[in-house]
């Protein structure tokens, strides 16, 4: 007798961009797997742009469902959306994105190979014509790269296009919903998830194409945000771990920088450098500022009342 192909629960948080989530939902609507064993889940993460007209043109062809909250931030709509999940697995990606065709078939074989396991996708830019947008995907790459290459640095993936196991991934807690910003939790959650000796499979073939449109005001905005993140990432780690928070050597900077160069055309790469060095300051900004900023809280919090 023929197994049937494992249960998945999409989930896909979303926050006022009711165009792209009818792109994101028209990809699921078009995946190669069978539609009896798969539900999407959105979350409405206190959106005041009415998401019915989206949702309505895909009833009959999505077994679909909107959750809506007040806002949380996306981690904590993730979060939403997978307590109501009834798959045996999760996919999550966001709506700024496109599933492949073939994306859960790929990460159903992957689970029924490997049921424990968490497995992160690809997940490439569609907007190539924007430098700002290849730039930030450049460092997402070059992240993923850089923590896969060594066995002593922790594997993660973007939520976008990272499935776990429902009941493991209810087990280790979800996403940290405490991080400020859309950023840093995912990287969080895969270094809990692997603290707790649960592998995690990278599969390439598992493909989100992301179409996040960026000005440079959003870019210098967005990687403010990252190293906010990375901060927020590091303490919360040396706190579960017991131990000093650790940074990245300069070397992993400057090879960040020249990444580009053999990876792109010769011309593109030169225009996205400088726009990696500018991301690595804004970052570092951040990353300080929300150093200060826990200083000051701690301060704050301490001060006897007048």
């Amino acid at each position: 007798m023929k197994q049937e192909p494992p249960f998945i629960s999409i989930v896909i948080p979303t926050y006022n961009r009711p165009e792209q989530l009818a792109v994101c939902l028209r990809a699921c609507s078009r995946l190669d797997y069978r539609h009896d064993r798969f539900e999407v889940i959105v979350v409405d993460d206190g959106g005041v742009m009415p998401l019915d007209e989206v949702v309505n043109q895909f009833c009959g062809l999505l077994t679909l469902k909107v959750l809506r909250q007040q806002n949380a931030g996306p981690a904590a709509a993730r979060n939403r959306g997978a307590s109501e999940a009834r798959g045996e697995f999760l996919a999550f990606t966001d709506d700024d994105c496109a599933p492949a065709p073939n994306w859960l078939k790929t990460l159903a074989a992957l689970f029924v190979a490997s049921p424990d396991c968490a497995v992160g996708g690809q997940t490439p830019n569609v907007l190539m014509h924007n430098l700002y947008s290849t730039a930030s995907q450049l460092v997402v790459s070059y992240l993923l790269a850089y923590y896969s290459h060594a066995p002593e640095r922790v594997r993660f993936f973007p939520s976008c296009n990272l499935a776990f196991p429902t009941k493991r991934f209810h087990d280790v807690g979800g996403f940290n919903v405490s991080f400020p910003r859309s950023a840093g939790e995912d990287r969080e959650l895969c270094d809990r998830w692997q603290h707790r000796g649960y592998g995690m499979i990278h599969a390439p073939e598992a493909v989100v194409y992301h179409s996040h449109h960026l000005t440079a005001k959003t870019f210098l905005r967005q990687h403010f945000h990252y190293g906010r993140a990375a901060y927020h990432y590091h303490r919360v780690r040396a706190s579960q771990r017991k131990q000093r928070m650790k940074v990245e050597p300069p070397a992993f900077y400057v090879n960040l920088i020249t990444y580009p160069f053999g990876r792109i055309h010769l011309w593109r790469a030169i225009q996205v450098a400088p726009l990696l060095l500018a991301a690595q300051v804004v970052n570092a900004v951040g990353f300080f500022w929300e150093q200060a900023k826990g200083k000051r809280d701690v301060i704050h919090s301490s001060s006897p009342a007048r």
